[in-house]
């Protein structure tokens, strides 16, 4: 019986993850063209939709995707769904309570793409409840503004989260569960050293 040598596989390091096309250095949100909406489902036959008013956030860039971060914080009582009535009740202690769960915080753990494409993997929490999340995201390019020295970089992202997984299972049936994302961001690029 004769029995062929085979060479050693030799073990395979990943392509290092493209840098981001931005300055390295931290971005600034620009809250004027940036947006949180969501959407849900109401009585399993239509949505509701609305945003969120109060958001804060920073991208950092870094030398490569796996040194870049970004963290946003939201205030859940700054929601708007087109119906003060509704709001009121969303943000009362029988729905949302933002009195015990007064914000929304993400912090990415890992960007990775090409081009206009990229994932962003990261870490959601609301209230006490922190979870995972995963958010398509499409660089949109980077553009100056008149009058203005810094430039302006857009993305659009989107994903979903179970609102169950969160404790805010409230009116089940009336609600559904699985909540729609879709972020309109600009950032601003650090400031330039002088």
């Amino acid at each position: 019986m004769t029995v062929k040598a085979t060479s050693p596989v030799e073990p395979t390091n990943p392509a290092p993850a493209p840098a981001l096309p931005l300055a390295a250095g931290v971005w600034e949100i620009e809250p004027l063209h940036s947006a949180v909406n969501f959407s849900i489902r109401h009585l399993g036959i239509s949505k509701v939709r609305g945003r969120f008013a109060d958001v804060r956030a920073e991208l950092v860039v870094g030398e490569r995707a796996e040194d870049s971060s970004v963290t946003a914080t939201i205030a859940l009582a700054s929601i708007d769904t087109g119906n003060k009535d509704r709001d009121a009740h969303v943000v009362s202690s029988e729905l949302l309570d933002v009195e015990k769960r007064p914000t929304m915080t993400f912090r990415s753990t890992r960007i990775a793409g090409a081009d206009e494409e990229w994932v962003m993997e990261g870490e959601l929490t609301i209230g006490d409840v922190t979870r995972p999340v995963t958010l398509d995201v499409e660089f949109g390019g980077v553009e100056g503004f008149p009058g203005q020295e810094r430039r302006h970089a857009g993305f659009e992202a989107s994903g979903e989260i179970r609102r169950g997984e969160f404790g805010l299972d409230f009116a089940p049936g009336l609600l559904g569960d699985v909540v729609k994302i879709q972020l309109d961001m600009q950032f601003l690029e650090p400031v330039a050293e002088r």
